[in-house]
C-alpha cells in the first residue's frame, strides 16, 4: 500500500482484543512488507472514538481490520456504523476473526464488508494466512475518505 506522491500514506486500523493474534497479525503482515502505520484498538468503543474523531474521519485513506468478536460491542456493530457513516463509508473493511458462521459471512458482505477470512486455530496456518493477507494489502488500492 504505497502511496503515490500525492497521496498520504494509509493507516491500518486494528481492532483485535486478543493481544497475541494482535501482535500474530502485525508481525506477519510486516514480514509480508507492508511498512503502514498501524493504529491497534482493543475494543470498539476506543476505535469508533479515533475512527469518528475530525481529525481522522475524512482525512485520507484508511484500512480496517476488524475482528468480530469484542469485550464491548459487535464487530458488525462496528461494521454497520462504519458503513452508515459518510467519511467512512469507502474505507475498505477486513473481517478477520474465528467466527466461520455462514450466517455471520453472508450478514458481514451484506454490509459492506470487502474481505471476510476467518482465523485458522493452527498457529502456523494462522501466520501463513495474515503473511498472505500482507501480501495482499501491499498490492490492493485505497480509497481517499
Amino acid at each position: 500500500m504505497s502511496p503515490s506522491r500525492s497521496q498520504r500514506p494509509v493507516v491500518i486500523c486494528m481492532i483485535e482484543d486478543d493481544e497475541g493474534h494482535a501482535r500474530l497479525i502485525e508481525k506477519n503482515v510486516r514480514r509480508a512488507g507492508v511498512n503502514n502505520e498501524i493504529r491497534h484498538f482493543t475494543d470498539g468503543t476506543s476505535a469508533l472514538a479515533y475512527l469518528t474523531s475530525e481529525e481522522v474521519a475524512g482525512n485520507g485513506p484508511m484500512l480496517i481490520l476488524l475482528d468480530l468478536n469484542l469485550p464491548d460491542m459487535t464487530g458488525i456493530d462496528i461494521l454497520t456504523i462504519l458503513k452508515n457513516d459518510e467519511r467512512l463509508k469507502r474505507a475498505p473493511v477486513v473481517v478477520l476473526t474465528t467466527t466461520d458462521d455462514k450466517v455471520e459471512i453472508q450478514r458481514c458482505y451484506d454490509l459492506g464488508c470487502n474481505v471476510y477470512i476467518t482465523k485458522p486455530v493452527d498457529y502456523d496456518t494462522f501466520a501463513t494466512a495474515i503473511r498472505q493477507l500482507g501480501l495482499f494489502l501491499s498490492v490492493m488500492q485505497v480509497p481517499d475518505a
